[in-house]
């Protein structure tokens, strides 16, 4: 009975409808209905926390303490990243947010090239007109006059070619006696057997050897301009491709550098025999002569020169050879040449 009335007096407290009447199973169950239901809306709102509580937390970003993952790593992306989207943009406002500050003065004046060129140049540009082409001799007298250097200028040639240099074919390279020279000073280099240091030395050679040249070139000590070499001394020189190749001395029998009858190279070498070649623009470059040659001996070496280039033309070109000539002094206004090759 105890229990019974330990019972009825939690009821009472819960505000349940039962008496003695009912039995100890029935207000047990009562009691315990009446929790549930008390409970249920607690739950129901600690439940509704704790999901808020997932959703609104962000998860925690694992951090490495170097590399791509590292915190300063991340942060210079992000910055990066905001820097490509404000440029793409077209944002052009300080990043702090600042107005950017405009100069202070007159807006910059850009000169014509012809206005920022020297004196001496302005002066002898008015000499030529920017959209005639003119004949060779016509060019070749105009050089002669339009040198604003003090000293004696070499007279160059410039041929854009219609050819692509990396087919193997249409890669020019080769040689031309010019029959004036070219007015520089020649230091030609000869490395063959001894048996021919005699007639190399009596061609005009100035530097001969074979084992002794070797060991200059082991102290990087190059005092010449063109080197030729033996066929059977070629070999040898494969070590110092790194040396010679840059600089453009590496012997190749195409410039006639490679040669068994080392005398004839070197007599070719110093009256005038040139080497030239196609670049990656397709354009060949190449001094002709000196301002003080006069336009005859400059017309000479010119058509020496231009024999020699039609005498390349590639079997696989069926169209234009050459594209377009010019024709300068150094440090001297371009001229412009009609195209009389093709």
């Amino acid at each position: 009975m105890a229990k019974k009335a330990n019972l009825l007096e939690e009821a009472k407290k819960l505000g349940l409808d039962v008496s003695e009447k009912n039995t100890v199973a029935q207000i047990e169950a009562a009691i315990v209905d009446a929790q549930d239901t008390t409970l249920a809306p607690a739950v129901a709102v600690t439940e509704a926390i704790i999901v808020e509580e997932d959703v609104e937390a962000p998860a925690e970003v694992k951090v490495a303490k170097a590399g791509k993952r590292s915190a300063k790593s991340i942060a210079e992306a992000e910055a990066k990243a905001e820097k490509e989207a404000r440029k793409e943009a077209g944002d052009t406002s300080s990043a702090d947010g600042e107005e950017a500050s405009m100069p202070k003065g007159p807006k910059p004046v850009t000169r014509p090239l012809l206005e920022r060129r020297g004196k001496k140049y302005q002066e002898v540009a008015k000499l030529i007109e920017k959209d005639t082409f003119y004949s060779l001799a016509q060019a070749v007298e105009l050089a002669a006059k339009t040198s604003p250097s003090k000293f004696d200028a070499s007279v160059e040639v410039h041929v854009r070619l219609n050819v692509d240099p990396r087919q193997a074919d249409q890669n020019i390279r080769t040689t031309v006696s010019l029959p004036n020279g070219t007015g520089k000073t020649v230091r030609v280099a000869v490395f063959a057997p001894e048996g021919d240091h005699a007639a190399a030395k009596k061609a005009g050679a100035d530097v001969v050897g074979d084992e002794t040249f070797l060991a200059q070139l082991d102290k990087e000590q190059i005092d010449f301009d063109i080197l030729i070499a033996t066929p059977q001394y070629m070999p040898k020189l494969g070590k110092y491709a790194r040396l010679l190749g840059p600089r453009g001395l590496m012997p190749n029998p195409k410039s006639g550098s490679v040669a068994t009858d080392v005398a004839k190279a070197v007599s070719e070498a110093k009256t005038g025999k040139v080497e030239y070649r196609v670049d990656k623009q397709a354009i060949v470059h190449l001094s002709i002569g000196k301002v003080s040659f006069g336009a005859e001996k400059i017309a000479e070496n010119a058509k020496s020169f231009f024999d020699s280039l039609i005498s390349q033309k590639p079997q696989s070109i069926k169209g234009s050879f050459v594209k377009s000539i010019s024709m300068s002094t150094t440090q001297g206004p371009s001229i412009k040449i009609e195209n009389f090759v093709n």
